[in-house]
């Protein structure tokens, strides 16, 4: 894979833990739309599980079964793989023993013109961060609460 360091997007990182140790492949599509949109470019994907006594087994896509990852296979020959062994150790101690995890790395596609004309003016990013969707649904829910107080 060539990235042009120019028209990068920002990058992030997700791990999404599945209490058995057995995927379905359910997310795949999803994934799939929003790579064919050019929405996101997958960098790195891979898959753990953890024992119950704490070790693992780190999975790349050539290792599973059609029906655990389906469509994700096809991401295998464009990865930029930028995950570290080191990286990968940090993050099976998120996971519980006993479950499974798949770690995604991607491009933010959709932001990369923004990013790159923000470099080209000699700006950087100064600070970043994702506020949590349990956080945004007790803001909204608190809001409410607080309306319907005043309306009383």
């Amino acid at each position: 894979m060539s990235i042009n360091i120019d028209e990068l997007g920002p990058v992030d990182w997700i791990v999404v833990e599945f209490p058995e140790p057995k995927f379905t492949g359910e997310v795949a599509p999803i994934l799939k739309d929003l790579v064919d949109r050019e929405l996101i470019r997958v960098l790195d994907l891979i898959f753990l599980r953890r024992d119950r006594e704490g070790g693992y087994e780190v999975l790349e896509a050539t290792d599973m079964e059609d029906s655990d990852i389906g469509e994700l296979r096809a991401y295998e020959t464009e990865l930029a793989m930028v995950l570290s062994e080191q990286d990968v150790n940090d993050l099976v101690e998120t996971i519980e023993p006993g479950n499974a995890a798949a770690v995604l790395v991607w491009e933010n596609l959709w932001a990369a013109p923004f990013g790159s004309a923000v470099r080209r003016a000699g700006g950087q990013l100064a600070a970043s961060g994702r506020i949590p969707i349990q956080a945004v649904i007790a803001a909204v829910e608190a809001d409410a609460a607080e309306a319907d107080e005043e309306g009383d």
